[in-house]
């Protein structure tokens, strides 16, 4: 009876045994899988990432060739270009104590290492060196309209960007060591009072279509209209699309691939509208719902809110556009290459993630392999034991 016994107690051991092995086996069976899973994805990802490579390679090539062909022709234009922007970050260079004049003296200083610097990586530039406008006479009016405050607001990507610019302390006091309050001092400015800063990923953009063929990407905003369909008298167009922003600048420049205009611009005009005397503004009040300026100085800041008086210089105004037009297919090629390093930028950072979670398997995988090596060793030791000692019962 206890030979019995002790037979089905065997049974029963060498079952559970086998079952726990089984599953050992199973979920190792799985783990490799997840490895396999997570390696053809990153094959994936790099075999894309190695196309676009390739392809933005292809353009680079054509868009030398056409520089290379264009560049004494543009050369009187860049010349006046490269003088508004002078103008313009010496006027904000002047603007002592502020943020503003603190990243133009590290750009110029440093250059394009201030775009691999922790502190300013991620800031754009300042929202009076972002855009361009054809016309003097507009870029005053657009920069009294918006105010010097925000002339010289600084324009961030992310918020991680934003983050960098200011730190505090326990206490949650400004800490002024560290961010642009640290660095002011090391290249004798000092930062004082607030400054304002755009987070381009945190604005609510623009959710619409865009005039079709047009390389600026203007927004097709609905345009003012009388009873008998035409617009009225005066009107010239939107303050947003009137702004000529750089192709680089275009779109691509958020996670969702948001550029300029529909961001920072749309957020500081929205349908701002523009007339050609105080007289035609006034007489569309009934259709002006955000605000409308006349390039003769009339503004009204919106609906019910009017601007009077004579009006007043900024001192940091928007550049001046040097007019320069490209034929459309080198401008096709430029939007097509700032949407090939954006997709290329968001694929390193889906290889980033792909990565972590590969090692993660790889190390989960080979924990769970040890053990399931262990388990069978520590198995194999028990039963010899149980033989061993089975076999001096029976010789008893």
């Amino acid at each position: 009876m206890l030979d019995g016994e002790m037979h089905d107690g065997e049974l029963h051991n060498v079952e559970i045994v086998k079952n726990h092995t089984q599953k050992l086996q199973d979920d190792l069976q799985k783990l490799a899988l997840k490895v396999k899973h997570h390696e053809d994805n990153m094959k994936f990802l790099k075999t894309q990432m190695d196309n676009i490579d390739e392809s933005i390679l292809d353009m680079q090539v054509n868009l030398g060739k056409y520089h290379s062909s264009s560049a004494a022709l543009e050369q009187s234009n860049d010349v006046s270009a490269i003088q508004s922007e002078q103008q313009t970050v010496g006027k904000i260079l002047q603007q002592v104590k502020t943020a503003a004049g603190i990243i133009c003296q590290m750009k110029i200083r440093h250059g394009f290492q201030a775009s691999k610097l922790q502190l300013t990586k991620d800031v754009l530039g300042i929202v009076a060196t972002l855009g361009k406008v054809n016309d003097d006479n507009l870029s005053r009016l657009f920069s009294e309209y918006l105010g010097l405050e925000t002339m010289l607001a600084i324009v961030c990507k992310t918020y991680e960007g934003v983050k960098a610019l200011e730190k505090y302390d326990r206490e949650g006091m400004i800490d002024k060591n560290a961010g642009l309050h640290g660095l002011g001092p090391s290249i004798g400015r000092l930062l004082n009072g607030r400054f304002l800063v755009f987070c381009l990923e945190n604005l609510r953009p623009y959710i619409g279509e865009f005039v079709p063929e047009d390389p600026q990407k203007k927004l097709a905003l609905l345009k003012p209209r009388l009873p008998n369909g035409e617009n009225p008298p005066g009107f010239i167009g939107f303050a947003v699309n009137m702004i000529d922003v750089d192709h680089m600048h275009l779109s691509c420049l958020t996670p969702n691939g948001h550029g300029l205009r529909e961001t920072l611009f749309y957020t500081l005009f929205s349908h701002l509208q523009v007339y050609k005397t105080r007289g035609d503004m006034q007489n569309a009040l009934p259709f002006i719902s955000d605000g409308a300026i006349s390039l003769d100085g009339g503004m009204i800041k919106s609906s019910g809110l009017f601007n009077l008086g004579d009006r007043k210089d900024v001192e940091v105004k928007f550049l001046i556009s040097p007019g320069i037009s490209k034929p459309a297919n080198v401008i096709e090629i430029e939007e097509k290459l700032k949407l090939m390093s954006w997709q290329k930028e968001r694929l390193a950072e889906d290889v980033q993630r792909e990565e972590a979670l590969l090692n993660q398997a790889k190390n989960l995988f080979n924990i769970q392999k040890q053990e399931f090596v262990k388990y069978l060793s520590e198995t194999a030791s028990h039963i010899k034991q149980a033989q061993s000692m089975a076999g001096r019962t029976g010789t008893l």
